[in-house]
């Protein structure tokens, strides 16, 4: 599970959301460990030796535009610049290794990313456009709170996983993928076109990117529960290959 670099009092902590950690732990039923944001002093190799999936966390931070040709002005942050140098070749890695992956939010943009792909930034100003962003609200359930509706691509990964009908989730971000990277396919669109989910069929194995947040209601909601169940089963399947 990727992690995050934060700043308390006065150093760097690499940190997980205690909701993703849970949400592999209870509702993949895998064992979660912690890779930390260290880029090149880690031995990627070795970390995908020892486990048999991975997940790419969703982040207030966003994937550094100059590692896709975007605008790295400060309006399109924050950045963690040490998270993308260790996602992006991880996510590569795992794939190249036909190791299962969940990508999620940043996570999506990142598999996006790390395939040659573009993202575009606040997307709510599109003429058109949803308000896919954060709503405001005075506790957290009420912001992540299942408010949006996509459609699965039918015979697709997420529809097997989570059927055909619409989908209603939890879709919060001011970013999205711009250009599809080689080797993606679109599994889900929202409403106003915005790509919400994607998978590949390049390596045989589970690859899901949601741009959504299943790790928030994986104990109550049926869409968030079948996800995180196919990926765990995805992982055992992979330990005894």
């Amino acid at each position: 599970m990727t992690c995050d670099t934060r700043e308390f009092d006065g150093t760097l902590w690499h940190v997980a959301q205690q909701q993703y950690v849970v949400a592999a732990a209870a509702g993949a039923q895998v064992t979660p460990l912690l890779v930390p944001a260290l880029g090149d002093a880690l031995d990627l190799d070795r970390v995908l030796d020892a486990v048999d999936g991975l997940i790419a966390t969703g982040s207030k931070s966003n994937v550094f535009p100059g590692l896709y040709g975007g605008d790295p002005g400060e309006t399109n942050g924050p950045y963690d610049q040490a998270r993308d140098a260790t996602s992006l070749p991880l996510i590569r890695k795992a794939l190249a290794r036909g190791i299962p992956v969940l990508a999620i939010c940043r996570g999506m943009q990142e598999l996006n990313v790390a395939l040659g792909g573009t993202l575009q930034t606040e997307i709510q100003e599109r003429d058109g456009a949803l308000d896919h962003r954060m709503p405001e609200a005075a506790t957290r359930d009420e912001r992540f709170a299942i408010r949006q509706t996509v459609t699965a691509a039918p015979g697709a990964c997420l529809a097997a996983i989570a059927g055909t009908a619409p989908l209603q989730i939890n879709s919060l971000h001011r970013q999205a993928i711009d250009r599809l990277a080689d080797g993606l396919r679109v599994e889900a669109l929202a409403e106003d076109g915005i790509i919400e989910a994607v998978s590949t069929d390049d390596t045989g194995a589970f690859i899901l990117g949601v741009q959504w947040h299943p790790e928030y209601w994986v104990s109550s909601d049926p869409t968030s529960a079948a996800i995180f169940a196919a990926f765990g089963e995805a992982v055992r399947r992979h330990a005894v290959s």
